[in-house]
């Protein structure tokens, strides 16, 4: 969850907005651009996952500063893996898992792609039912990233991915929109693979787009 223009030091803290640890706020490690995503686009998201959270496993590919897979942790997920490329952010994610007693959740320092590449045996879980993938903007990563989680075995039946991306930029291909929400720069998808695919294949969720 890096790579905005955002200053360092902007976003000094992250808020938890549900679940358990509601209203904790947690420091955020001074690595550059590094930022969480807005409280009004998190708050959409958990309410589209909401029904699938609890006991969920759930892989956090770009974590930064955490807000995304504690935000999960939080609502009831039975574990999450935040992956962090940067050392001192994937420290500061240790430090605040101590500090949660987020005993559920684990913290890999290391690079998503080549994680991806090894296959889910070096992440834990057989696989994962939520993805979330919200890496640096303009590095051109989702695309690769959804590549990898498509053919790897990384995704349990029914799995949902959310893409937090530019807006302006095309969605994904060749994968299900279940719900999107354009807020700011920001345009959030939360993506299937379709029933036909070979990959685990989802269902369309009720309730349309945000």
């Amino acid at each position: 969850m890096a790579g905005r223009s955002d200053p360092v030091g902007r976003a000094a803290r992250v808020r938890i907005i549900g679940g358990a640890w509601r209203r904790r706020w947690l420091p955020v490690a001074p690595v550059p651009g590094l930022r969480p995503s807005a409280d009004a686009q998190r708050e959409t998201l958990f309410n589209w996952l909401q029904p699938l959270l609890p006991g969920a496993s759930v892989l956090d590919l770009f974590a930064g500063t955490g807000a995304l897979g504690l935000e999960a942790a939080s609502r009831g997920a039975g574990s999450v893996l935040l992956v962090e490329k940067s050392p001192a952010a994937a420290a500061q994610l240790e430090a605040n898992c101590r500090l949660l007693g987020a005993g559920q959740v684990k913290v890999q320092q290391g690079d998503a792609l080549r994680l991806l590449a090894q296959g889910p045996q070096a992440a834990g879980p057989a696989a994962f039912d939520i993805v979330f993938i919200d890496p640096p903007f303009a590095k051109g990563l989702i695309a690769p990233v959804l590549e990898r989680l498509r053919g790897g075995g990384w995704l349990a039946p029914g799995a949902r991915v959310y893409v937090e991306q530019e807006s302006g930029l095309p969605a994904p291909s060749d994968w299900e929109i279940l719900r999107e929400r354009i807020g700011g720069q920001a345009h959030g998808l939360l993506l299937a693979l379709p029933a036909d695919s070979d990959g685990a294949g989802a269902p369309k969720a009720p309730g349309g787009r945000a």
